[in-house]
C-alpha cells in the first residue's frame, strides 16, 4: 500500500458506475464531468490523508448518504481494509522432565 496522501475525495458516476475518486485540488471536479462522470461529489478533508483513512472519513459525511456513494464507499473498503490477520500464538511443547533413572544411555555415543 502506498502512503500517497490526499486532501480531497469523493465518489462519482461514471458509465452507470459509482467509484471513489482521490484528488489534491477540488477543480478535478471539471476533469471528471469533461470525462462524462456525473453524481461527482468531492469533499475537502480537514488534513491530508491516505486513501484508506480519507474513505473512512467521508463515509460518515452527510454528502455522502446516497445509496451509489455509499455503495462505491464499501465495495473500496470492502477490499481495501482488511486488517492484518494477527498470528495465532502457538505455544511450545513443555519439556519433559526426566529422572537419570528413566534416561537411557546410548552406549555408543561419543560422551
Amino acid at each position: 500500500m502506498t502512503n500517497q496522501v490526499f486532501t480531497v475525495a469523493g465518489t462519482s458516476k461514471q458509465k452507470g458506475e459509482h467509484k471513489v475518486r482521490f484528488a489534491n485540488d477540488t477543480l478535478r471536479v471539471k476533469v471528471l464531468e469533461k470525462h462524462d462522470h456525473t453524481e461527482v461529489i468531492l469533499f475537502e478533508l480537514p488534513k491530508a490523508m491516505t486513501k484508506l483513512d480519507a474513505i473512512r472519513f467521508i463515509k460518515d459525511q452527510p454528502e455522502f448518504a446516497s445509496a451509489g456513494s455509499q455503495s462505491a464507499i464499501a465495495d473500496y473498503l470492502d477490499r481495501k481494509d482488511s486488517a492484518p490477520v494477527a498470528p495465532v500464538a502457538t505455544k511450545a511443547p513443555k519439556a519433559k522432565k526426566m529422572s537419570l533413572a528413566t534416561k537411557q544411555v546410548d552406549e555408543d555415543a561419543p560422551f
